[in-house]
């Protein structure tokens, strides 16, 4: 189960993992409000948490990317029967490491940019986000229909950074989990460490997109694999 984050949808997300399709039956849902999804009146991680997991069916691997990562890590905590192994890839769940100086000043950052996002044209807007963030997706000036569409979610959603993850509740939990940074920022390092620590994670480092994680292609692709190999070859038959 791959959930997307935000602005950009489930296929162009997760195009990168088709040839996971070769050992694995992916499931890729589109957010509320993307592609053919209706939209709530809000994004927001917490309602969009029962979704997933009402998606989880008897089991699956659970895989979060950004925003994703956020409703990843809250549907794992409500149906933890239902995952196999939990993979997130720099969650912006930017609370949890919020005692770092780093983290903290991005969280200012975020905050004053979502007071302001109204004030801002679409292209402009987006910039700041991805530079926030570290995405290394390019930004046209004249925004294409499926790129202003994932502008216009954004300036309805909840921050991520309001996100209270249950560490405690995770922690108690029996499947794998893997968290994977991507190099670039030492506040997704500082998020990333404190979900290895707190939750006695595995981790992984992809370099080469920055935030993008996915869209490195092989070398995910490869670390997931191996990961959700090891997962289910541990489940008790």
């Amino acid at each position: 189960m791959l959930v997307h984050g935000s602005i950009v949808g489930a296929e162009r997300t997760w195009r990168a993992q088709r040839p996971l399709g070769e050992h694995w039956a992916l499931i890729a849902p589109n957010r509320p409000g993307y592609g053919d999804s209706p939209p709530l009146a809000r994004s927001d991680f917490e309602l969009e948490a029962p979704l997933i997991a009402e998606l989880l069916g008897d089991g699956a691997h659970l895989v979060g990317q950004s925003y994703g990562g956020v409703i990843a890590l809250l549907c794992a905590a409500q149906r933890p029967e239902a995952v196999r192994s939990l993979t997130v890839c720099e969650p912006g769940a930017l609370r949890i490491a919020r005692a770092n100086p780093d983290v903290a000043a991005a969280i200012e950052t975020g905050n004053e940019l979502f007071r302001r996002r109204h004030e801002l044209a679409p292209d402009a807007l987006l910039r700041a986000f991805r530079a926030n963030t570290g995405s290394t997706r390019a930004t046209p000036t004249r925004l294409p229909d499926w790129l202003a569409r994932g502008m216009a979610l954004l300036m309805s959603e909840r921050p991520s950074w309001e996100a209270d993850i249950p560490l405690a509740e995770l922690a108690r939990t029996g499947f794998p989990k893997l968290v994977v940074s991507g190099g670039h920022s030492a506040v997704f390092d500082a998020v990333c460490d404190v979900l290895e620590q707190s939750l006695g994670a595995e981790r992984a480092v992809i370099g080469g997109r920055g935030h993008t994680i996915p869209a490195a292609g092989a070398p995910f692709n490869a670390r997931l694999h191996a990961f959700l190999a090891a997962s289910e070859a541990r489940r008790p038959r």
